[in-house]
């Protein structure tokens, strides 16, 4: 597993980038330490540079009763695997696992909003599926500093590595 600050090379073959909840109404939450137009720019980053290094990107989605899937994402997914979830991880009832394994993936990178519920969630899941997972600090935001910064420093360093988007950018290069 790429550890901070030695990632020198991502595997496009065994990797993938999975973004959550990158809805509109969910980017228009008062979110910290980063707006989630900064988040959406670094996602769509991390996004083009995946697709062109041929990796999977995953977009997941929440569904609720008031708004149907797909109905506010803040980009379109194009050719991107679109996963709906109808409760807070990405992996319960959805397929994301099956996908993945399908696509041969053993990393996945994670971004999106918010870092302490949809993200951690799913990212935890990851690990509770044996995926090694790395967390894109700067591609996610929370709804309270403390929580971003417990799980940019205390939790995802437990289950896998934190990085940054331009630290991802550079080992996709």
């Amino acid at each position: 597993m790429p550890k901070i600050g030695d990632m020198t090379e991502i595997d496009p073959a065994t990797s993938a980038l999975v973004l959550i909840d990158l809805q509109q109404r969910i980017l228009a939450l008062p979110t910290t330490p980063y707006r989630g137009e900064e988040v959406l720019a670094n996602a769509l980053r991390l996004r083009k540079a995946f697709r062109a290094a041929g990796a999977p990107v995953v977009v997941v989605q929440v569904s609720r009763p008031d708004n149907p899937p797909g109905s506010e994402l803040a980009f379109d997914p194009e050719d991107d695997k679109v996963v709906t979830k109808y409760t807070i991880g990405g992996f319960a009832g959805t397929g994301l696992d099956e996908y993945l394994r399908g696509q041969g993936v053993r990393t996945v990178y994670f971004g999106g909003i918010a870092t302490e519920f949809g993200v951690e969630s799913t990212l935890r899941a990851a690990a509770d599926h044996g995926y090694d997972t790395v967390a894109v600090s700067d591609a996610m935001t929370a709804l309270s500093d403390l929580s971003h910064e417990n799980a940019i420093t205390k939790i995802f360093p437990r289950l896998g590595t934190v990085v940054t988007t331009e630290e991802v950018l550079a080992a996709l290069a």
